[in-house]
This record gives structure tokens, sequence and C-alpha cells, in this order.
């Protein structure tokens, strides 16, 4: 499928541009397609994986902490009903269940910055499970279609830009993004589900021989982190006995009473300083009238998106210590995958940012809402929305942009910029997702992913205006 939307964003850009140029028109030529093309493979390149690699880097080095020290299994086989559930072709104890929890939590948070390794890392673990290299296996499409629509806690971003525009009750749309979001997330959920059962995304039997990748992130002798102490192996011989262990590999140690009385401080330590942050009054400190507006739901969501990375930062490399994991080695192990992974996204980004800035540039867009906005005004949807619902799949940068747009023109406070903030919290750019996630582990086929996500965002978009229409209308 994304083949032919691909083709078809190249093509539709220079068959417009060129109309255009016919009819005189001052914008959308084929010179705007053209500069938008160049444009995108600056920003794929510079804009993005560039700055990506050390992002990943820090990233995939805490994330082979949290492997080494057990971390990853304990977290997966504390939701492994659910994680079993939802993906049943991946084994209970495979370290790509606690990688994809991990990236859930990071997105649920909203840290963007950290969800996106995190994601990567997952699909790593997801292709050593997938017998036919190049075609994306249902729990990738799962997975895919839970991030393109997962639940986020606080859409900072668009909450950031109402609080800019000088909005009196910027905070209004964290409940109605979470409520958007949350039915969103359940139509990903049905329609992958519905979806891999068709006849034109079922999966091919296995040709004769066909085996799933050894996983390089998991030792021959334990599973991504040894998972010692926790009575879990992944790839355990006959009679559930281990395999011994790989040369010079240590498994982690369990934890001493000393190690759990650290933690315990180490957690005192933040949940002091949640309360410092988030009720500053209580500790006799000045509390500024920003803060003052706030009610103590939003201190306490915002202080905890605040605090979830220096948390994640120190916690890891805490426990890891604390479990003799020679944490500086084995971080520097991690982060070496960094260029590695942003290197195989950028022929992927290269792809789909060109695609979509010649679109752009072209003028589909306004081409597509002027079409579809006699039968929004039949459904009593508001138009001015549509521009920014076209784009939300395409370009996250690009969606900020109109955003903001729609705040200037019709207030912070107003019905449309609270909707069009709530759907910008409660959608994703699912054509960029796709293709960084697949590219990272050179996905070709991506099946039932594409309409998956876009089903998403579809339930998000009317699920958002329903809300925003019910709560502020």
């Amino acid at each position: 499928m994304l083949n032919y939307i691909w083709l078809s964003l190249v093509v539709a850009a220079v068959l417009i541009g060129g109309w255009h140029d016919l009819t005189g028109a001052p914008t959308g030529t084929l010179k705007e397609v053209t500069g938008q093309a160049f444009e995108m493979t600056r920003v794929a390149v510079m804009d993005i994986a560039l700055p990506l690699i050390g992002i990943m880097a820090l990233w995939l080095g805490i994330m082979r902490l949290a492997e080494k020290s057990g971390l990853v299994q304990l977290l997966a086989r504390a939701f492994r009903p659910v994680m079993s559930w939802l993906f049943p072709e991946v084994p209970a104890d495979h370290p790509a269940m606690g990688a994809m929890l991990l990236n859930m939590a990071a997105n649920f948070l909203g840290l963007a910055n950290a969800a996106t390794p995190l994601g990567l890392r997952a699909m790593k673990h997801l292709e050593t499970l997938n017998p036919r290299p190049g075609t994306a296996t249902n729990a990738m499409c799962t997975f895919l279609a839970i991030n393109t629509s997962s639940i986020q806690l606080v859409p900072a971003t668009a909450v950031a830009v109402l609080v800019v525009a000088g909005s009196r009750q910027p905070y209004a749309i964290i409940g109605t993004a979470m409520l958007a979001t949350t039915f969103s997330t359940i139509a990903g959920i049905t329609a992958v589900k519905l979806l891999e059962k068709l006849p034109g995304y079922r999966l091919p039997p296995v040709a004769a021989g066909g085996a799933p990748a050894v996983d390089p992130c998991v030792s021959p002798g334990g599973n991504g982190g040894d998972g010692a102490g926790l009575g879990i192996s992944s790839d355990a011989g006959p009679g559930g006995k281990r395999p011994p262990a790989a040369a010079g590999e240590t498994p982690a140690a369990t934890l001493s009473w000393f190690g759990i009385a650290a933690l315990g401080l180490f957690f005192l330590f933040f949940v002091v300083l949640f309360g410092a942050i988030s009720f500053p009054e209580f500790f006799h400190h000045p509390v500024s009238v920003e803060l003052q507006r706030q009610p103590p739901a939003i201190r306490s969501l915002n202080t905890i998106s605040l605090l979830a990375i220096p948390f994640m930062l120190a916690f890891f490399p805490l426990y890891a210590a604390l479990r003799r994991v020679k944490v500086y080695e084995q971080f520097v192990e991690g982060a070496k995958e960094g260029w590695q992974v942003a290197a195989t996204i950028i022929p992927f980004l290269v792809a789909i940012l060109v695609a979509v800035g010649m679109f752009r540039g072209a003028g589909g867009i306004d081409l597509v809402t002027q079409a579809l906005r006699p039968v929004l005004d039949l459904i009593h949807f508001p138009a001015e929305l549509l521009p920014m619902c076209l784009m939300r799949p395409l370009s996250g940068s690009g969606t900020l942009g109109m955003f903001t747009e729609l705040v200037k023109e019709f207030g912070p406070d107003s019905l449309i910029a609270r909707t069009a903030g709530t759907i910008f919290g409660s959608t994703e750019t699912t054509f960029y997702v796709i293709a960084v996630y697949f590219g990272a582990v050179n996905i070709r086929r991506t099946r039932h992913a594409v309409p998956a996500g876009l089903i998403a965002d579809a339930v998000g978009i009317v699920a958002s205006v329903i809300v925003c229409r019910m709560m502020f209308g």
C-alpha cells in the first residue's frame, strides 16, 4: 500500500504543479515542487537523521543497561497477560516485550526523544522473530498501530503553543486529548487485529527451512539481560535448563540488602522532588502565577513528564550497577548501534519526506480541502480543521505550523484552537513513524500497518471534534 501512496503523492504533485503553471497560478508551481523535493532531502538527513544519532546512542545505551540488569525482563513479566494478548506470536519472555513496553511508557508520558529509540530497539528484537525478511509480521503491525495511536498523558507541544499564545486555560485540552486518544488506540488495535485476518493481508506459509534469526541483543546464555534471579529464559534448553553462558558473559547478580536500601532512598528522593515541584507552597518556596492557575492534577501530570527522563537516565544505570553490571562498558556497547540505525533509516526518510514535501508544495492539500468542504458542511465538521487533519499523518512540523496559525487566527481559547490542539495531541505522523520504524529493519511489505494507522488517526480526529464540542461547544 505504501508503494501506491508514495507514487500517488509524487505524480499528483507534479501534475498539480504543472497545471498551476499552465493556468498562471502564483503558488503551487513546479518550481515550488522542485524546491520542496530538495529541501526535504536536507531535512531528512540534517534535521532528523543526524540529530537522531546522538539521541539513539544515548537511549540504546540506557536500553542495553536495562536488558543486562534484567529490568526489561522484569517489566515484561509484570505485564505478561496484556502483552501476550496483544502479541501472541512473541514469546512471553522475549526481550521484545520489555522493549515495547518501555516505548509505550515513553509515548504515554510524551517523551518523544526517548520513545523513538526505544521503539526502534523493539523493532530490532521483533525482526529476529521474523521468518519472512522484508515482510512485516503481525506483531510489528500491531506495535506500529499502538505507536501511531498511543494514549498520551500530556500533549506537551500543543499545550506549549496555547501557553505562548496567552490562553487562559491552556491545560483544558489534556482531558480531551486523553479521551480522544483512548478512542484512537482502541480503533487502532481493533483495526490491526481484524485486518490481519483478511485474505489480502494474511501471511503466507513459511517456506521450508525458514526460521527466526538469532537476536544479536540476546546472549547465547540468556535473554537479553539474562534474567538472572527472575526465572526467565527465552532460550532455555530441553527440560528448562539454561545453556552455558557465553564466554566473558557475567550474569547480573541479585540485589543485596544494600542495593534494595539504595533504591529505596533513590525513590524517596524523587518523591520529595515531585512534591517540591508540584506543590512548592508546602515547602515554603515561592509559587509562580502560572503554577497557581494550574489545578493540582495538572501540576502533578506536568511534573511526572518533567521528571520522567531524569529518573530513567539515573535509575537504569543505578539498578544495573547494583546488580554488578559494568555500566560504562555496557552503555558504550549499546550506544554503538546509534549510528548504524540512524544511517539505515535515511533512505526511507528521504523517500517519504520528499513525496510529502512535493505534494504540499504543489498545493495538493488545499485542493483536497476545497473538494471536501461541501461534504464537511453537511456533517458539521469544521472545514478550517481539514488542512491540519490531512497534514497530520504526513508531517509533524507541517501540522504544528498549521495548528499555530489556527491559534493565531481564531484565538487560543476558541473551540477551533482547542479542537486542533486535541487533534494534535491524539493523532500521530503515521507515514513518518512507519518509514522510520520499518526502515530500521528493512521492511518493504508493510501489509496492513498503513490502513490500521490511518483508521486510528481518523477515529482520533472524529473523537476530538465530538469530545471538544461536548466540553467546550
